[in-house]
């Protein structure tokens, strides 16, 4: 596509230029002849530096802020060029999904547009979902990634899918990717907001701040005739109800799911052995639901997934049969082992004080003994969340043993004190005792459980890698807490731990 016609379909005036565009990056070393390149200013690295770099390997475009010295190439100057690039990059990137819907939140983006992705699949429907675990495709495969990847490889995987044959694309929308503009340029016929609570305040300024970055996904990137589905739990979060207000202000459809939901009512939850029964309000009809999911947090993941298929036009009866055929979702409250002695141990990705909370929350209908959790808390990340995170560890579980995480380039010890502080004030200090090493402290919590006890490894969930230092001394070491939890497991069987 021509240079000129592409700007113009992006709104852009004043380009005239018959150069070919052969792609987009904002990695120098990405750009090839006829590429458009992407040049914003960053935390840690400048991009207008490498404009000079750009143009040498071919670079035919520069996008970039205005007063931005721009040599060889075509300048595209913005007051937001982030924005721009990505509106500019949308519409090379084609075709693209016809049905794609985003989901953020603090807490289970992850699940829900994983789950949304199986009950398009249980529906007959092509579909993949993008975010934390990566892209999962039709057949279930995965290929890692960042939450939300920059929006060449966003655009470009979303492109790759629809030529693949997929029609039907969930998405993790997280703070730093709307704030940065990664995931622009689509039609997104739905949304789902699931929870809000602290966290990446060590990116955002406050909660105010982290709140406005996930509201760019209803006041900006949604289609106009999208449709909001929000959680409206039992607690009636405030900041719930303000997303319904910035939804109602655009103009959007609402669909309310939830204890006090309009739309999708939950009216009742029975814990069972091995899931939980359902009754659900939805056009007219009482369902009962038998979910093979334990915790109430999994009931709001899959009620905001069922909205957001319904929203797209997935059959109603299709979508209440699929929700009852969900499977976890990876390092989800996922069942990693029995214990020798019997007691499940259960992976889950909590890193939040209020995801800890809610995984606590999700297990203790299901504990007889004691409920053992493992946790730790990341370096060169919020500070501020570590102590809370040991509280809500402390406060509801019975044995806590607080471990590394992925320390990064901090002092491992200084972060546990931290946790052990929190922990300690929740419950004192009978219940807390401190295991540095990770695989350690997960093999202590496995050997000391008994038949009906429950072991919770909160923090790490599907990662398979232990981040230790930062820049060049940066080391990621291979771990995976579902796959240490059985290896313990499989020890203490053989009396080797």
């Amino acid at each position: 596509m021509k240079l000129s016609r592409l700007t113009a379909a992006a709104g852009i005036a004043g380009i005239d230029s018959d150069a070919e565009v052969t792609g987009f990056a904002i990695d120098n070393r990405k750009v090839a002849p006829g590429t458009v390149f992407g040049a914003f200013q960053g935390t840690q690295v400048n991009g207008e530096d490498f404009i000079p770099a750009a143009v040498d390997a071919g670079a035919i475009a520069v996008v970039a802020c205005h007063g931005v010295q721009v040599t060889g190439a075509v300048h595209i100057a913005s007051d937001n060029p982030r924005q721009t690039f990505a509106q500019l990059a949308a519409r090379f990137f084609t075709p693209v999904p016809e049905h794609i819907v985003a989901v953020t939140g603090t807490n289970g983006k992850t699940s829900t547009a994983e789950m949304t992705r199986q009950i398009w699949r249980m529906a007959g429907e092509r579909a993949a979902s993008i975010g934390t675990l990566g892209v999962t495709t039709p057949d279930g495969s995965v290929s890692t990634g960042l939450t939300t990847p920059d929006i060449v490889t966003f655009l470009s995987n979303m492109s790759g899918l629809a030529r693949e044959g997929v029609t039907h694309v969930a998405y993790e929308a997280s703070s730093h990717g709307l704030s940065q503009y990664r995931n622009e340029g689509l039609k997104v016929e739905a949304a789902a907001f699931t929870n809000f609570s602290r966290d990446h305040l060590d990116y955002h300024t406050d909660m105010e701040d982290y709140f406005s970055a996930k509201m760019r996904l209803f006041d900006e990137v949604v289609a106009d005739d999208a449709t909001a589905v929000v959680w409206l739990g039992a607690d009636g979060s405030e900041w719930n109800l303000r997303v319904l207000n910035h939804a109602k202000r655009r103009g959007l459809k609402v669909m309310t799911v939830g204890e006090a939901g309009e739309d999708i009512r939950l009216t009742s939850r029975e814990p069972t052995q091995l899931g939980q029964v359902l009754t659900v309000d939805h056009a007219g009809q009482t369902r009962k639901i038998t979910l093979p999911l334990i915790g109430a947090y999994q009931v709001s993941n899959a009620l905001c997934a069922a909205g957001l298929a319904l929203a797209s036009g997935t059959d109603t009866g299709l979508v209440w049969d699929a929700v009852a055929r969900l499977q976890p979702v990876r390092g989800r409250l996922e069942r990693a082992v029995i214990a020798p002695s019997g007691a499940p141990v259960y992976v889950d990705y909590a890193h939040t004080p209020d995801a800890v909370e809610a995984a606590i929350a999700a297990l203790r209908p299901h504990v007889t003994g004691r409920l053992i959790t493992v946790l730790g808390a990341g370096g060169d990340r919020d500070h501020g969340k570590r102590a809370p995170m040991g509280e809500a560890a402390a406060k509801a579980s019975d044995i806590v043993i607080v471990t590394d995480d992925n320390p990064r380039g901090e002092d491992p010890a200084e972060i546990r004190k931290a946790v052990l502080a929190g922990a300690r004030a929740g419950r004192g200090q009978e219940v807390v005792r401190e295991v540095g090493d990770r695989r350690e402290a997960i093999c202590s919590a496995i050997a000391e459980a008994r038949e009906d006890d429950i072991v919770l490894v909160a923090g790490k969930g599907h990662e398979t890698g232990q981040i230790i230092g930062s820049g060049e001394t940066m080391r990621v070491l291979p771990f995976d807490d579902v796959e240490v939890a059985r290896e313990c497991a499989a020890a203490i069987a053989r009396g080797d731990a």
